[in-house]
C-alpha cells in the first residue's frame, strides 16, 4: 500500500503530539508560512485583539474581517478589528500564528486557539495545553529559539 505524504503522521517523542504531515511545513517546501491562515483565514478565525483585551480567546466573525499579510483576520467586533487594523503587529501572534512549540523545533505546526500565553506583550500559540506545558517548562529558551528559527522558516 502506497502511503501518501498526507495519510503520514509526525510524532513528536515524549510527547502527545501527532500531526498530519500535511499540516506541516518542512524544509524545502517551498510554501510561504508568513500567516497560519487555515482556509485563508488566520488564527483559526479567533478575534486575536481579545486576547489582550479580554484575556481570553474569543471567536471571531466574517463580518468584521481585515486582510492583512495575505490572510483574512476575523474579529468579534467592530472596535477589535479597527484596533489590529491600526497596529497589526501590536496583536498578531507571533510566529505568524503557528505553534510555538514547534517553530522552536524548526517546524511550524497547527494551533489550538486555547493554548495560549502572553509574554512580554507578545502572544504566543500552540498545538494544545499539553504542547503548551512542554513550551512552559522553558519559555526564555523556547522563546530565543523560536525568535531565531522564525526567519527562515518564514522565509520558505
Amino acid at each position: 500500500m502506497a502511503l501518501s505524504r498526507r495519510s503520514m503522521l509526525w510524532i513528536v517523542p515524549g510527547a502527545t503530539l501527532a500531526v498530519p504531515l500535511g499540516a506541516l511545513l518542512l524544509p524545502g517546501e517551498g510554501r510561504a508560512a508568513q500567516v497560519n491562515a487555515e482556509g485563508g483565514v488566520a488564527v483559526r478565525g479567533t478575534d486575536v485583539v481579545a486576547y489582550v483585551t479580554q484575556g481570553r480567546p474569543v471567536a471571531g466573525s466574517a463580518a468584521f474581517a481585515h486582510a492583512w499579510r495575505g490572510a483574512t483576520w476575523h474579529f468579534a467586533s467592530a472596535a477589535h478589528r479597527d484596533m489590529f487594523a491600526a497596529d497589526p503587529e501590536r496583536y498578531a501572534p507571533a510566529y505568524g500564528g503557528f505553534c510555538a512549540f514547534a517553530v522552536s523545533e524548526g517546524y511550524t505546526a497547527p494551533i489550538d486557539p486555547a493554548a495560549w500565553r502572553i509574554v512580554d506583550g507578545r502572544l504566543f500559540l500552540n498545538y494544545d495545553r499539553t504542547v503548551q506545558r512542554r513550551w512552559e517548562a522553558d519559555m526564555p529558551g523556547r522563546i530565543a529559539r523560536g525568535d531565531a528559527n522564525w526567519p527562515r522558516i518564514a522565509a520558505r
